[in-house]
């Protein structure tokens, strides 16, 4: 996403350096600070202080606990599973007929050729050619919000899937698998691809070509891996974006289900995000996926801006710079080489970070609860009700980036090469991008930050009622929690607020002497 991304300079002032160092941070924070998803591009100051915002959404928190612990029976979470199967309906029916179905899957499958070939045969501008902004901005942020609406589609378009059937037609039981996929191994292949995913967008900056490249060698790993394991483990465990949009699509009041005596799938209509509660995750690794999909976004949101830079340069620098000598020139291009190092070892060990917390958290469940029920399983039960925060995450740092950018790719269906053609007659469609008023996205962002998070506060009491033998007990266990979603709600509206705020967070008056 970062080459799409509008370029902006953040100045500011570290007292108590070395006369060289500011001007060091700044030239760092200038040369390498793409705006984020969520930054206003006009000033914009808050109505009220943040932690006015921080008090009023614990006060909603709260008060959705207290509700929830008094009105929501032991039965509640088996009464929410009621669902209504819509697939006779003639709509439905022609929307997943076997020809509309076939359509949906060439679209997709000339989505990812186009994709590469626009990449390696069209313009290196990246605003110009089609691969960056359907890839970035159509495919990895609006369709994922279009999951978590209309379901886990992709696990029927699938463009990979797709060209692996039609591989299989040419060659039956490619895909079988030479081994038996190592259960131990669980999630951690999709969690490593799902890393190395961030990195590439946050620190690779990828022109045209080299996503070009980076689809490739995805398609190709993808082909070689489902020879070995076969391509139901792979999809199962190994393809990230299966994954990731799996998990976002039990946010949606529609679930796919496919009998061995169907052609095509049964479509079920139930309460939104009540398909968080019909499976748990079945190995550790899947927790740590949820994680980073929490944590990756609060990095993004966060590794930029001048309270985190000023960690490394005002806390880690001084002790780097009695072990290198400051003062010449290949000095400092040393430390600015440590500098990204640090950066990136963050990221990284971000989910490992938020896996401690959370571990800490549901501890305190056998705390205050008192039950046999050890501390990883209990942790692998509440680990799907994270989704919904990691969802509105998401959505809070980039829905801005998907409204500027997402009408772009209008133009470009009539020029993915970017060498001047007109095909569909749309080149004039988007001529200047939508501008959003600065005070209605803080607000959307708090609502939404707000929601999720009561969201979670339901789901998680849900959980709790069907493994503990009371409503008691099932209260008593969400005391922690509560306590979770409020320092996450908390930090979700801190770290939205920098970019506002330039990195000078207003806190509570202190009272006293």
């Amino acid at each position: 996403m970062k080459s799409i991304r509008d370029s902006v300079m953040t100045r500011t002032y570290w007292s108590g350096w070395r006369q060289e160092a500011p001007a060091l941070l700044t030239l760092l924070l200038g040369w390498n600070s793409p705006a984020t998803a969520h930054v206003m591009q006009a000033p914009y100051n808050l109505p009220v202080p943040l932690w006015l915002y921080a008090y009023g959404a614990t006060a909603a928190l709260l008060a959705s606990f207290a509700v929830v612990g008094y009105l929501v029976r032991a039965d509640a979470g088996s009464s929410a599973q009621t669902h209504l199967v819509i697939t006779r309906h003639p709509l439905v029916r022609w929307l997943i007929n076997p020809v509309a179905q076939r359509a949906v899957r060439s679209l997709s499958l000339g989505a990812l050729v186009l994709t590469i070939l626009s990449g390696f045969l069209g313009t290196t501008v990246a605003a110009q050619n089609f691969s960056i902004t359907f890839f970035w901005i159509v495919f990895v942020l609006a369709f994922a919000y279009l999951t978590a609406v209309v379901g886990d589609v992709y696990r029927f378009i699938n463009p990979i899937l797709i060209l692996f059937d039609g591989i299989e037609t040419i060659k039956p039981r490619l895909f079988k698998g030479l081994i038996r996929y190592p259960q131990h191994f669980g999630y951690y292949p999709a969690v490593a691809l799902y890393i190395v995913f961030i990195w590439i967008e946050l620190f690779g900056q990828a022109t045209p070509k080299e996503l070009a490249i980076i689809l490739s060698c995805y398609v190709l790993i993808s082909l070689v891996a489902a020879w070995l394991v076969g391509r139901d483990a792979w999809f199962q465990y190994g393809d990230f974006l299966a994954i990731f949009f799996r998990l976002i699509g039990k946010l949606s009041p529609l679930e796919y289900r496919c009998p061995e005596n169907r052609q095509g799938p049964e479509i079920i209509l139930r309460p939104p995000s009540f398909g968080i509660l019909t499976e748990r995750p079945d190995h550790p690794s899947l927790l740590i996926f949820v994680l980073f999909m929490l944590s990756s976004t609060a990095y993004d949101g966060i590794h930029e801006t001048v309270p985190w830079v000023g960690i490394f340069w005002k806390q880690i620098y001084p002790f780097l710079a009695k072990f290198i000598g400051v003062g010449q020139p290949g000095q400092y291009l040393i430390l600015v080489e440590y500098y990204y190092y640090w950066q990136r070892l963050m990221m990284v060990i971000s989910p490992f970070v938020y896996l401690a917390i959370y571990l800490g958290f549901v501890a305190m469940i056998r705390f205050f609860v008192r039950t046999p029920v050890d501390t990883s399983s209990l942790a692998l039960r509440f680990a799907f009700t994270l989704i919904p925060i990691a969802f509105v995450y998401n959505l809070t740092h980039y829905f801005t980036l998907a409204i500027l950018q997402g009408p772009a790719i209008l133009p470009l269906l009539s020029d993915p090469l970017g060498l001047g053609w007109d095909l569909f007659g749309t080149s004039g469609w988007y001529d200047a991008p939508i501008l959003l008023e600065a005070g209605t996205i803080w607000h959307t962002q708090v609502g939404l930050i707000l929601v999720g998070h009561i969201l979670s506060v339901y789901l998680s009491h849900l959980e709790a009622l069907k493994i503990f033998s009371s409503r008691r007990e099932a209260a008593l266990s969400q005391l922690p929690m509560l306590i979770l979603m409020v320092i996450l709600t908390t930090i979700g509206l801190w770290i939205l607020s920098l970019p506002i705020a330039a990195g000078q967070v207003l806190l509570p008056p202190v009272t006293g002497g």
